[in-house]
């Protein structure tokens, strides 16, 4: 899978401003609600659902914050990549910065897991969180997504 394929359209946001793990959630809740049409109270309400389940903070800065929800066609993304990291309960207890929010269809089984599997293999890589971290701009953050292969992310 090709993480690159998953932010469609202006899916990838630089942000400032959360102070907490819940204003950063609503954060990629709006980016999503935009995107994709559906309620941002929809989105961040699962979101929340998800995070009581257990953290999606992977550790090293990235959160992967994911929800099912009804309205979608296929797996979609968005990133956000926060101006100062904020506390997020992740595995390793530093702050996060950099979001990877992932949404489903309810019933998308194989392609969510997939796409999950993905973007955490994708997100372990020291080398890309760096990346992702100096650029700039969307255009160079939405370069750097491209720019995985499919063998990058299996690897």
């Amino acid at each position: 899978m090709h993480i690159g394929d998953l932010l469609i359209g202006d899916a990838i946001l630089m942000r400032q401003g959360a102070s907490s793990k819940r204003q950063a959630l609503h954060i990629v809740a709006e980016a999503a609600s935009e995107l994709f049409g559906l309620s941002e109270t929809t989105i961040f309400d699962a979101l929340l659902e998800r995070e009581a389940l257990g953290s999606t903070g992977l550790g090293s800065g990235v959160a992967v914050p994911h929800a099912r929800l009804a309205g979608l066609d296929r797996v979609k993304a968005v990133f956000v990549k926060l101006e100062s990291p904020v506390p997020y309960d992740a595995v390793d207890d530093r702050p996060v910065d950099l979001m990877f929010g992932l949404f489903a269809p309810p019933t998308d089984g194989a392609e969510h897991l997939r796409a999950l599997a993905a973007v955490s293999r994708t997100m372990r890589s020291p080398d890309f969180r760096q990346r992702l971290r100096q650029a700039n701009t969307i255009d160079a953050i939405s370069a750097l997504f491209v720019q995985q292969s499919p063998a990058a992310t299996a690897a």
